[in-house]
């Protein structure tokens, strides 16, 4: 730490001020998404990682005599270390999955709650929940900031950064077909920039096929975690509805992360 004594009247202390601001700049100019993006860089790390993970999905197509609704539930192990990833099927989760597939093949209508939700899962999923900041800085990447305030989470001091979607920032073959998009995503972070959750809404409309109109929103929340230096999803809740070429449908899906020793 440098110490500056300044002696005087009152512009010499205003000096002193001014040789504090110049000696600690990091105190000066640090803003939260500075401080967060800072967080996610420190927090991709390899901390070995052992969980569960539960699946629960619901999901609603069509109208009237064409209703068609499902709900599906399953849980998985996960181990992430050194070695890489591993995913732990249960042997229940094994024998429920081959009664379902039977069952299916004898009755189309067959319930399937294990492997409706199980569709749900894939590798990028996983190491979006299992390697949270890298998924988070590239959402930053997409999304303009505008603003940031002293905000609490949990009954505890944090700071809310809010954000606007951009069409220009979307990939190429996307802003092909979207007309128009409109987004909002707040993110709460700690002291130290460590982002605590997230609530993204987004809605979208265009046209594809020159014909065929659509409409889309997507709502996202994340609750996250540190293990170690490795930021991690506890929680992930997504809702989303569209309509397009005369259908309607609707999907929610919540996936929990639980820790285990």
């Amino acid at each position: 730490m440098h110490h500056i004594l300044i002696q005087g009247t009152a512009g010499a202390s205003r000096m002193l001020v001014t040789c504090a601001f110049l000696v600690l700049p990091g105190l000066v100019y640090a803003d939260g998404l500075s401080d967060l993006k800072a967080a996610l860089v420190r927090q991709q790390g390899q901390a070995p990682l052992k969980a569960s993970i539960e699946l629960k999905t619901w999901s609603r197509h069509g109208e009237g005599k064409d209703l068609d609704e499902t709900n599906g539930l399953a849980s998985i192990g996960i181990e992430d270390n050194a070695r890489g990833m591993q995913v732990l099927y249960s042997r229940d989760v094994l024998n429920r999955m081959e009664a379902e597939e039977k069952a299916g093949e004898k009755d189309q209508k067959a319930k399937t709650p294990v492997l409706t939700a199980l569709r749900e899962l894939n590798s990028s999923e996983l190491r979006g929940m299992t390697n949270a900041a890298g998924a988070l800085l590239l959402s930053l990447e997409k999304l303009n900031f505008k603003s940031e305030r002293a905000e609490t989470w949990n009954g505890k001091p944090a700071r809310l950064l809010n954000f606007d979607a951009s069409l220009e920032k979307q990939r190429d073959k996307d802003k092909k077909y979207v007309k128009k998009l409109e987004g909002t995503t707040e993110i709460w972070i700690a002291a130290d920039g460590t982002p605590l959750a997230s609530r993204s809404r987004l809605a979208i409309s265009g046209r594809a096929l020159i014909v065929i109109s659509f409409e889309m929103l997507n709502n996202e929340d994340h609750v996250y975690s540190l293990v170690g230096d490795r930021l991690i999803v506890l929680r992930k809740e997504m809702y989303n509805k569209g309509s397009g070429a005369g259908e309607k449908g609707e999907t929610r899906i919540i996936k929990t992360l639980q820790l285990q020793s």
